[in-house]
C-alpha cells in the first residue's frame, strides 16, 4: 500500500496542475501563453538546468554518463521510429522528432523530482539537457531539412548547459544568492510550463489515423529501450529509475512549435496528433512506469 501512496504523491501534483491549465484553456480559448513560452525559454529553463545540475549534488561523472545514456536512448528511439514511419509511409525526417524527443522537461523533471527528490532532479536534468540540445539542433534540422547554427547560438538553455558543466568541471561552489534565485525560478517554471501544457492540449487539433501507433511507439517502446540500457550497462538505484521515467514521457510540445515554423501543415497536424494522444495515453502509462521505478530502482 505504501508504494501506491508514493505513486499518488508523485503523480497527482503534476496531473493536477496540467488539469488546471486544461480547465483555464477550455474556459478561455483565447488564453495567451506567449508569456510563459518566452519566460520558460529565455529565463526559466536555463535557471532550472543550472539549479538542477549545480546544486543537487550531481557530479560531472554522473552528468556525463547519463548524458551519454540519454544519447543512446534517443538513438534507440530513432531506430524504432524510422522503421515505423517507413512502414506507415510517413515522412522519415519531419515526423521523426515527436518519436525521439519526449517531454523530459515539462513533465519528466517534476515527476522525477517528486519521485526521488533533489538527487533525482539532477539526473533528470542531465537527460533533459540532451533533449533540449536536440530540439534546437537535430529537431530543427529534421523539420526544415537544413541545419541552422543561428538558432543554437541564440538559445539561452544551451549556454545554461555549458555554464553548468563548467561549474561541475571546476567544482565551483554555487553562491547562495544564485542558488536561491534559480531555485525560485525553477519551481515557478515547473508550475507555469505544466499549466501551459494543459492549455496547449485544448488548442491542438488531432486525428486518430496513424497517430495511435506513433503515440504507442513513444510511450510504450520508450521504457522498453530504457530498460534494455539499464540492463546492459548494469545501472541501479535512483539514477536508473530516473532514466526509466524520463524514457516514458509523451512527445514534447516543443516538437509542435518547431514543426509549425519549418514544416508543411499536413506534417504539423500529424505531429500535433501524436503529441496530444501520447500525452493522454501517458496519464495511464506513467503511473505504471513510476511504480516499477520506485519498486526496483530506489
Amino acid at each position: 500500500m505504501e508504494i501506491y501512496i508514493k505513486i499518488f504523491e508523485v503523480i497527482f501534483p503534476v496531473f493536477f496542475v496540467i488539469g488546471v491549465g486544461f480547465y483555464l484553456g477550455k474556459k478561455n480559448p483565447r488564453f495567451d501563453t506567449n508569456f510563459i513560452t518566452i519566460f520558460a525559454g529565455n529565463l526559466g529553463t536555463p535557471a532550472m538546468i543550472f539549479y538542477s545540475v549545480t546544486t543537487t549534488g550531481l557530479t560531472l561523472f554522473f552528468f556525463i554518463h547519463y548524458f551519454v545514456y540519454a544519447l543512446i536512448m534517443i538513438a534507440g528511439f530513432a531506430l524504432i521510429g524510422l522503421i515505423l514511419l517507413f512502414v506507415l509511409k510517413k515522412d522519415l525526417s519531419m515526423e521523426l522528432p515527436p518519436l525521439i524527443l519526449p517531454n523530459t522537461g515539462n513533465m519528466g523533471i517534476p515527476i522525477c523530482l517528486f519521485a526521488y527528490g533533489t538527487e533525482g532532479l539532477g539526473i533528470a536534468s542531465a537527460v533533459a539537457s540532451v533533449i533540449i540540445l536536440f530540439h534546437f539542433t537535430l529537431g530543427i534540422f529534421l523539420a526544415k531539412k537544413k541545419f541552422s547554427l543561428d538558432v543554437v547560438i541564440k538559445s539561452p538553455p544551451v549556454y545554461a548547459i555549458i555554464i553548468s558543466v563548467l561549474f561541475l568541471f571546476f567544482k565551483i561552489q554555487t553562491p547562495l544568492f544564485l542558488e536561491n534565485t534559480t531555485f525560485l525560478l525553477t519551481y515557478a517554471t515547473i508550475f507555469l510550463v505544466l499549466m501551459s501544457l494543459g492549455i496547449a492540449l485544448t488548442k491542438l487539433k488531432f486525428s486518430l489515423k496513424d497517430s495511435i501507433l506513433l503515440s504507442l511507439c513513444r510511450i510504450i517502446l520508450g521504457p522498453i529501450i530504457a530498460f534494455i540500457i539499464i540492463y546492459y550497462f548494469n545501472l541501479s538505484g535512483f539514477a536508473a529509475g530516473v532514466l526509466l521515467i524520463q524514457s516514458a514521457m509523451p512527445s514534447a510540445i516543443l516538437n509542435y512549435l518547431v514543426g509549425s515554423m519549418y514544416s508543411p501543415k499536413k506534417i504539423v497536424d500529424s505531429i500535433a496528433s501524436t503529441i496530444v494522444l501520447s500525452t493522454i495515453m501517458s496519464f495511464f502509462t506513467i503511473p505504471i512506469v513510476v511504480f516499477f521505478a520506485l519498486k526496483y530502482f530506489i
